[in-house]
């Protein structure tokens, strides 16, 4: 057996360190053990609480659930974070939009508003009102005209 640190093969057993043999070396020292074992979780845990995390779990639920602590499990939500492609350009136009509206009334339920909200891109104004009730050909009017995208109407 050698000391990891000079090489010299003078060394003695220095008690026990975690249940395992300690040896300290005559020349320079240092105390090691034989074998050491190695620390932190497995890459199969880590993907366990990233999955959690994906379908929505919360971090300290996940923290709850595995017994691994919650600092540790954003840091690996931002290790992984930072291994993603760079964000997409907010002003270019999606391929898919989707359109969804809310029927609500202003003080009496005779006085209709009509509210279509896009969520297909987050340029500025993704919303849109209208009074009565709204024809499927404005909707896609609507959504070729803002969302620059060709509608297929169903049931219309």
């Amino acid at each position: 057996m050698k000391c990891p640190e000079c090489g010299s093969e003078h060394i003695r057993k220095n008690g026990h360190r975690q249940h395992k043999q300690n040896y300290i070396c005559v020349g320079c020292g240092r105390q090691f053990l034989t074998e050491y074992e190695p620390k932190g979780y497995s890459d199969e845990v880590k993907r366990l609480c990233l999955k959690m995390y994906i379908n929505g779990m919360g971090v300290r639920g996940i923290s709850r659930v595995t017994d691994i602590a919650h600092t540790t499990i954003l840091n690996w939500i931002e290790q992984s974070g930072a291994m993603l492609p760079d964000a997409y350009d907010p002003f270019q136009r999606p391929q898919v939009g989707e359109l969804d509206e809310l029927e609500t009334f202003v003080g009496k339920k005779q006085n209709k508003l009509w509210k279509w909200m896009r969520s297909g891109s987050l340029c500025a104004g993704n919303s849109r009102l209208g009074r009565g009730r709204p024809q499927c050909r404005n909707l896609s009017a609507l959504m070729e005209r803002d969302l620059g995208l060709a509608v297929l109407l169903l049931g219309e």
